[in-house]
């Protein structure tokens, strides 16, 4: 890889005449780019006929880039089929849960059960490998872009009877399958593997354990498709690192623990939602999941926006300082490079409206002027690649729980995954606690305290491994509606929390979620929104009880000493829920900055202090200035 940290793009220099082509390098130079990523979306142009393929003019724009000292991020461009693939195997195009086939015309339209898509793309791997395995400039393999966005669940024939083998696999009989998805509920036992369909759209609710189980295969088909183009350019192009661009947090569809064993070297894409309050906050997080993937090792921001994006409702530009202390905050939290989409705007198809580094304005633009500043600027951060970012505190984060919350017909439509994920994170951040997410069955013994602010499914392993934790003298925080099902979505035997009861010393006779808009007030002042229920304490002690409602006396927070440690229980949703993170932050000995305005951001990496302020006014650290909107890293 590049040395320092990676600046550059994705280029697209299909889309322009040589001359333009030219200019760019020497723009790239001015820029400072050192890395650029190459053929993303080029299959058409790499592949115009069945088997017949031209690199000549990919040749030539990678000596170029070689020449000028600029590495490549080469692309195999499987996310893009061409028009000739989609007419040769309509069978490939995707169909969706209700029955309609989707046209060609946009991206991610192949069937990731096809076999002739995935022929076509080993066999697109490997010409690339051969051909630009050993050039020296190509320092990066990018296979496919973007995962699981948008496509994610694919109901053809082909996927049906892929999901049949998959469930084969799993279970090994077919009782085995009946008994995991209660299939004896609503009379839906099965006799015969081939009786099984996808669980397409239904007059009334499909079995959740059967929609669970087919997120589960739609993770793994995808992750096939990228293990075959993977291992096709390690056996070409040895020793150099494949990586596909995530998604992090704003991909529901991927399970990226499992995603993220299979790649050399994490990366991701990352657009704020620009009419979000305090978007920085959801930036950061999706960093700290990009390192915590790649198991706290430097990560690489594939892709992120100089200006405005084009696919929301209304696309605000950014504002002034906030191109340069956005690519700051990824580079505080792990990592090594600073990419965008891209490098020159289009002028056609459906991005043409999405900012770049040289914008439709060109090189006399704020946008160009704030692109060669951040060059140089991170020319001087050379020294921070490769450092890590120390946590003390982690979210406990599963894509199976979010699959599994999200379903059908549970307690609550107030109560998604991701909404007490947020909660729970901006606390945190706004307390300037730096977290690490982790799986609730990895290691977890070098926190102080975890946090499990949404695990509706916790298997047997997750729940075993998180009452260790605490015996052995960590701290845990749990809030509600956690521990309820096992791993095919049925409820663990006894009262609720199932899986989590002993460790958090309590069970849970009834849940009471709230009307729209409702809360209750707290013995500890503030109120609870949007659940409630009756908390029977086993072991456990309350800490604050609810003031009013269903549960009105009965305890609203608990601890429970287990072991050498502690684990906590919110029944609630505390608007409070600061005031509760201190109390027990405090109790588990984690160190934070005291005193600081809620806008300033304050993570270290390596020996770097970086001091990003996302507020209107100047702020002072240990006696250091950061101007409104500005970064200053020490």
């Amino acid at each position: 890889m590049v040395q320092g940290i990676a600046f550059g793009g994705d280029y697209t220099p299909e889309q322009w005449p040589r001359e333009v082509q030219l200019a760019d390098v020497d723009l790239m130079r001015e820029a400072g780019v050192n890395l650029v990523s190459l053929g993303i979306f080029a299959w058409a142009l790499m592949e115009p006929r069945e088997g017949a393929y031209e690199f000549a003019w990919l040749d030539e724009i990678i000596d170029r880039l070689h020449a000028a000292g600029i590495a490549v991020d080469l692309a195999t461009p499987s996310a893009a089929t061409p028009a000739w693939f989609a007419k040769a195997y309509p069978q490939s195009l995707p169909v969706t849960r209700e029955g309609v086939r989707i046209g060609y015309g946009g991206r991610q339209t192949a069937c990731p059960s096809s076999p002739e898509y995935r022929a076509a793309t080993v066999a697109l791997a490997r010409e690339l490998g051969k051909r630009y395995g050993r050039h020296p400039a190509v320092q990066l393999w990018h296979v496919h872009n973007e995962y699981g966005a948008p496509l994610g669940e694919c109901y053809c024939e082909t996927s049906v009877a892929a999901f049949r083998e998959w469930l084969r696999r799993t279970y090994g009989d077919i009782e085995s399958l009946n008994d995991a998805w209660g299939t004896l509920f609503w009379g839906q036992r099965y006799a015969d593997w081939s009786e099984i369909d996808a669980p397409r759209l239904g007059l009334t609710v499909v079995n959740p354990a059967q929609r669970l189980d087919f997120a589960r295969f739609t993770n793994d088909e995808h992750l096939a498709c990228f293990i075959v183009q993977r291992d096709v350019l390690h056996e070409l192009s040895p020793g150099v690192p494949v990586t596909t661009n995530f998604m992090s947090i704003n991909c529901k569809s991927m399970d990226l623990w499992k995603w993220a064993k299979e790649v050399d070297v994490v990366s991701n894409d990352n657009y704020l939602v620009p009419e979000e309050a305090d978007n920085h906050i959801r930036l950061a997080m999706s960093a700290d999941m990009s390192r915590s993937l790649g198991g706290g090792r430097p990560w690489l921001l594939m892709e992120h926006s100089t200006g405005a994006v084009n696919w929301h409702p209304r696309n605000l530009a950014k504002r002034p300082g906030e191109l340069r202390r956005n690519s700051l905050a990824h580079v505080a939290r792990g990592s090594d490079s600073v990419l965008y989409f891209q490098w020159r705007a289009s002028r056609y198809g459906a991005e043409k409206f999405h900012s770049a580094m040289i914008p439709h304005a060109g090189t006399d633009s704020q946008i160009w002027r704030d692109v060669v500043g951040l060059g140089g600027e991170l020319r001087g951060l050379a020294d921070v690649a490769g450092t890590r970012v120390e946590s003390e505190v982690a979210i406990l984060w599963d894509w199976e729980a979010y699959w599994a919350l999200e379903l059908d017909w549970r307690p609550s439509v107030d109560v998604t995954f991701l909404e007490r994920i947020d909660e729970f994170y901006a606390a945190l951040w706004r307390s300037h606690v730096t977290v690490d997410f982790a799986h609730p069955a990895a290691d977890l013994s070098r926190y102080k305290l975890v946090v499990a602010p949404s695990l509706y499914l916790a298997g047997d392993a997750a729940a075993k491994n998180l009452h260790r934790y605490v015996q052995a003298g960590g701290h845990l925080l749990v809030s509600f509606f956690s521990g309820i099902v096992d791993e095919h979505d049925a409820i663990h035997n006894g009262p609720h929390p199932g899986a989590l009861r002993d460790t958090l010393g309590l069970t849970v006779e009834e849940f009471h979620p709230l009307p729209a808009g409702g809360s209750l007030p707290l013995s500890a002042g503030g109120h609870g929104r949007i659940w409630s229920e009756r908390v029977r304490l086993t072991g456990a002690t309350g800490h604050a009880t609810f003031a009013d409602g269903p549960d009105a006396g009965h305890p609203a927070i608990t601890r429970n000493s287990l072991g050498a440690g502690l684990a906590w229980y919110v029944a609630t949703a505390p608007d409070d829920l600061r005031g509760i993170l201190a109390t027990v932050l405090d109790t588990a000995g984690v160190l934070r900055p005291a005193d600081l305005p809620d806008a300033l951001e304050v993570v270290r990496r390596g020996d770097r202090v970086f001091l990003l302020n996302h507020g209107e006014t100047a702020v002072s650290f240990q006696g250091v200035t950061v101007a409104a909107g500005g970064v200053v890293i020490l």
